[in-house]
C-alpha cells in the first residue's frame, strides 16, 4: 500500500515536472440540455475528456471552426454560459471489470444490481479501429440458437450480423435470450446491451438468464431509460469495444443491441437539442453512420475469435421499409422477421419465412443440417404460398395433392414452433423434419412401381405383337 502511495505521489511530481498539470481553458459559450458550446479551446482531439469548472465532465464530440461542442455525461452543477472548460489532454475512456462477467453493469464500471464498483477495474476505449479486411477471415463456422427455424433455415454463423426486426411484443428480445442460454457450454461470451429499458425490464432478463445457468457466461451491460441520454448513446460503442477485447484473446462473442431503434432515437433528440440540421424523419444526416460503424466491428477474426452481431429493431404496423430499418437491413448480412399476425395465431416464433433471409445461408451450415434445411425451406414457401390463396376455401372441394400438400405444409408449421427457453440440438431438428425426406422416398417408389408397370406392359405387348 506504500508503495502505491509513493508510485503515485512520484507521478503526480513528474506531471508537475513536465508541465503535464497545465490544461488548455476555454469558455461555455452556450448551454444545451445534453451538451454545450465551448470557445477558446482550439488544439483538442475527439472524444478527449474535458471537465467544466467541477460542475461536470464530458468529452468533445464535436470540432469546428470557431467552437467546439462537449457532450455532458456527468452533471453536479448547473452549468451557465462564462464556465471555464479544461481540456484534459487525455482520452475519455470508461471502466470495465473482468469480474464482471454474470453482473449487470454500466459504462463506468458500476455493478447496477449490487450498487458499488468494481475493484480491478481497466480503462476501455469507447471506440477502436475497426479490423482491417487483412485480419478478417471466412465466416464459415454456425452459431446455434436451438430454434429449428433459425437454425435450419436462416442459419447465424460466427462473426456475422443478423438482424432481429418485427412489431413490439412478437419475441424479438426472446429469440436473442434463447440464442444466449443455448450457447451454454460452447466456450461463448455474450454480452446482452440493454438500450434505454426500465430498470425493471433489465431484471427480469437478468433472473431469466440466471435462473437457466447463462450468467457464468453473460454480461448485461445497461443503459436505462432515466440517464443521460449520451451515457444511452455510448453504452452499444463501449459494450462493442469489450467485445472486441475477448475476440483478440481468441473467443466467439455474442453482442445483443435492444434495440438499435431506440438508439437511433436517442441520438436525434441529442442532435437535434444540440441544433444539428435535422434530415429525414428529423434524424441527423449522419445516422447512417452512426450505425454502420458500429455494426461493421462484427467480424470473424484471424486469430480465432469472432463477434456475433444481433442488432434488434421495433417496427411499427410491420412497416420493415422506414429510415432506420432500411439503413440497418443495408448494414446487416440479413434478418429475421416477426410478424404480429403470425404471433396472434399462436406460430411461435413468430417468424415471416418469406420476408426473413440469411445472406451467408448453407456456408455456415454443416453437409446434413443444409439438406434438412434447404428441403425444408422449398417445401415451406411453397406451402406459404398456397396456403395464402386457399387459406379460406373448402378443403373438401380440394384435389388429394391439393389436401396432401396443405395437410404436410401445417405438420411443418406444427414442429417448428417452440416454448421460449426450450432449445432443440441438432439431432432432434434433423428427426423432427425426416418425415420430408420419408416423403420424397415413398413419391420415388410409387414412381418405379408405375414405371416398372409400364415397362411390364409394353414388353407384353412386344411380345404379342411378335406372335401375330
Amino acid at each position: 500500500m506504500n508503495n502505491e502511495i509513493k508510485d503515485s505521489i512520484d507521478t503526480a511530481i513528474d506531471s508537475i515536472k513536465d508541465n503535464n498539470n497545465v490544461y488548455p481553458t476555454g469558455r461555455v459559450t452556450k448551454v444545451n440540455k445534453y451538451n454545450v458550446e465551448v470557445t477558446g479551446l482550439n488544439d483538442v482531439s475527439f472524444y478527449e475528456a474535458i471537465s467544466i469548472d467541477n460542475k461536470a465532465s464530458g468529452y468533445v464530440m464535436g470540432i469546428y471552426a470557431n467552437k467546439i461542442i462537449v457532450s455532458l455525461i456527468e452533471k453536479k452543477e448547473e452549468i451557465i454560459p462564462g464556465d471555464i472548460v479544461y481540456a484534459l489532454k487525455k482520452e475519455f475512456k470508461c471502466s470495465f471489470s473482468i469480474d464482471s462477467i454474470g453482473k449487470v453493469i454500466d459504462i463506468f464500471g458500476n455493478d447496477l444490481i449490487a450498487g458499488k464498483k468494481f475493484d480491478k477495474l481497466t480503462d476501455i476505449r469507447i471506440e477502436n479501429k475497426t479490423t482491417p479486411i487483412m485480419d478478417r477471415t471466412n465466416v464459415n463456422e454456425e452459431l446455434l440458437t436451438g430454434i429449428s427455424g433459425i437454425d435450419l433455415m436462416y442459419p447465424i454463423g460466427k462473426g456475422q450480423r443478423q438482424l432481429i426486426i418485427g412489431d413490439k411484443k412478437t419475441g424479438k428480445t426472446q429469440i436473442a435470450l434463447d440464442t444466449i442460454v443455448n450457447q451454454k457450454g460452447k466456450k461463448v461470451i455474450c454480452i446482452y446491451v440493454a438500450i434505454g429499458k426500465t430498470k425493471k425490464e433489465v431484471k427480469d432478463i437478468y433472473f431469466e438468464l440466471t435462473k437457466r445457468g447463462a450468467s457464468s457466461y453473460t454480461i448485461i451491460v445497461a443503459s436505462f431509460n432515466d440517464e443521460l441520454p449520451t451515457r444511452t448513446y455510448l453504452t452499444p460503442y463501449v459494450a462493442t469495444s469489450i467485445a472486441e477485447s475477448f475476440m483478440l484473446q481468441k473467443y466467439n462473442v455474442l453482442v445483443v443491441f435492444d434495440d438499435l431503434k431506440k438508439h437511433a432515437d436517442v441520438y436525434r433528440e441529442i442532435s437535434l437539442n444540440s441544433h444539428k440540421t435535422p434530415g429525414r424523419d428529423a434524424y441527423p444526416s449522419d445516422i447512417f453512420y452512426t450505425h454502420s460503424r458500429l455494426l461493421e466491428k462484427g467480424a470473424k477474426h484471424v486469430c480465432g475469435g469472432s463477434i456475433t452481431m444481433l442488432p434488434i429493431v421495433e417496427t411499427k404496423s410491420g412497416d420493415i421499409t422506414d429510415y432506420i430499418s432500411t439503413n440497418i437491413i443495408s448494414i446487416c448480412d440479413g434478418q429475421l422477421v416477426l410478424s404480429a399476425k403470425n404471433f396472434a395465431k399462436g406460430e411461435k416464433p413468430a417468424i415471416d419465412y418469406g420476408l426473413s433471409v440469411s445472406r451467408l445461408g448453407g456456408n455456415v451450415q454443416t453437409d446434413d443440417m443444409k439438406k434438412v434445411g434447404s428441403k425444408l425451406r422449398r417445401e415451406l414457401l411453397s406451402y406459404l404460398e398456397v396456403r395464402e390463396v386457399y387459406e379460406l376455401a373448402n378443403i373438401d372441394e380440394m384435389s388429394k395433392e391439393l389436401q396432401k400438400k396443405l395437410k404436410d405444409g401445417q405438420e411443418m408449421l406444427n414442429k417448428l414452433k417452440q416454448y421460449k427457453f426450450s432449445p432443440r440440438t441438432k439431432e432432434e431438428m434433423k428427426n423432427d423434419f425426416a418425415f420430408i425426406f420419408n416423403k420424397e422416398n415413398v413419391e420415388e417408389t410409387n414412381n418405379n412401381q408405375q414405371n416398372n408397370i409400364v415397362e411390364q406392359a409394353n414388353e407384353i405387348k412386344e411380345e404379342s405383337q411378335k406372335e401375330e
